[in-house]
């Protein structure tokens, strides 16, 4: 059955832009419809929180801006308008106030998402948005109308303008699938291809390695990468390796590995001591100790970093007893990791790619739909984890929405 829904605005999309959008524009009073496949708001944005939610960053701006790469430009003023301390009062407003962790990371006091999106909902009903739900938006009919496939059938809604928050193609079980390219591709609407970001990478370990250490942490690590070098952690997958450090170099690393078809990252299992050092303390002796547990207790490796380095030797024709003390020192603080595939985009934390920029106007609105808007990860940029990724969300959703009000008049 087919419904044609008259209204003021629409909202594809409940995550953080398209709830932001959606706040900006009710704000002025217009009438808001948000509408989401899910059977509930910010699914995605719950999941973010399941560790601590990292709202944004509090480093200087000209900083923060630089974390999103070639994006930079086209993000700067949207997140200049609503920046990292807006972001924070606005939080607090809603009753959820922030902290500083030690990383300079800014999280809500109460640490989870669900008490910020809840007050934030209550906020969105207040001001008299409608939030329609399991509505999964297929696109336009012939006379521009939007298209969303219900449970009880197809309806049709008109509008006088509509933003699109569809998120990227990461985590689709929670709602960012991608889908929305096809009907937009159909449209003329230019974007590059989504890729996994911040994401994993697949190595060909060896049955043995990848039986004993398959969830195993590396701890205290310094990984590198051409001439980027970050400290963190790596966890050890099964078919290859992610974490944060990992998420950190993902950029270079994924471009390196679709270039050539595999990158070789640089691994620092003992990053605070330096080569003298750690060839010192391998040539004192070991007595009756077998290799494994003299490293373990002279270097403090754990069984997971040493078993790493006998990967890496192993590798490379050789085995760790037959290096001397200043080899393996050198092999201790550079093992490579031959990285031979990006992990799914299914498992990544972010998207890369989208609707490119050129194809916006400065109001965030599709050159090619006049009066639709676009917001949030199913753009163009990418940008690390640490707060960047919610910050750029919220941001581009504000000025979709101020872009949206501009268009009304």
């Amino acid at each position: 059955m087919t419904d044609v829904l008259p209204g003021d605005v629409a909202v594809i999309g409940a995550g953080p832009a398209g709830l932001m959008a959606a706040e900006v524009i009710a704000q002025s009073g217009a009438r808001v419809t948000i509408y989401d496949a899910m059977p509930s708001a910010g699914r995605k944005f719950l999941m973010a929180g399941r560790g601590g939610l990292n709202l944004t960053h509090s480093e200087a701006l000209p900083a923060f801006l630089a974390r999103y790469g070639a994006a930079t430009t086209h993000l700067a003023r949207a997140i200049e308008a609503f920046s990292p301390e807006a972001l924070r009062t606005w939080s607090e407003v809603l009753g959820q106030p922030t902290f500083v962790g030690s990383s300079g990371r800014v999280f809500p006091e109460a640490f989870k998402a669900s008490p910020l999106l809840r007050a934030w909902l209550r906020r969105l009903d207040g001001l008299g948005v409608q939030l329609a739900l399991r509505h999964r938006w297929s696109g336009w009919d012939g006379e521009g109308r939007l298209l969303f496939e219900t449970p009880e059938g197809r309806r049709v809604v008109e509008t006088r303008a509509t933003v699109l928050a569809l998120g990227g193609a990461s985590w689709p079980r929670l709602g960012s699938d991608g889908a929305w390219v096809a009907p937009l591709a159909a449209k003329g609407v230019a974007i590059a291809p989504l890729r996994a970001a911040n994401c994993g990478f697949t190595v060909a370990w060896s049955d043995i390695f990848k039986d004993r250490f398959e969830g195993q942490p590396l701890k205290g690590i310094a990984l590198s990468f051409g001439a980027h070098v970050v400290r963190g952690e790596a966890m050890i997958t099964r078919n290859g390796i992610e974490g944060g450090g990992i998420y950190a170099l993902s950029a270079e690393l994924r471009e390196a590995v679709i270039a050539k078809g595999e990158a070789t990252l640089l691994v620092a299992l003992r990053p605070d001591l330096d080569a003298a050092e750690l060839a010192a303390k391998l040539a004192s002796p070991r007595g009756k100790q077998s290799l494994s547990t003299f490293l373990r207790k002279a270097i403090h490796l754990s069984p997971a970093a040493i078993g790493l380095l006998q990967e890496a030797a192993i590798a490379s024709g050789t085995s760790l007893a037959s290096l001397s003390p200043a080899s393996l020192a050198g092999l201790i603080n550079a093992v490579p990791i031959t990285l031979n595939g990006v992990a799914l985009i299914t498992r990544a934390i972010s998207t890369a790619g989208g609707i490119a920029f050129d194809g916006l106007d400065a109001d965030f609105m599709l050159r090619h739909l006049p009066g639709v808007f676009a917001a949030g990860e199913m753009l163009d940029w990418e940008a690390p984890t640490g707060g960047y990724l919610l910050q750029a969300s919220f941001a581009t959703g504000a000025a979709a929405g101020r872009g949206v009000l501009k268009w009304l008049g």
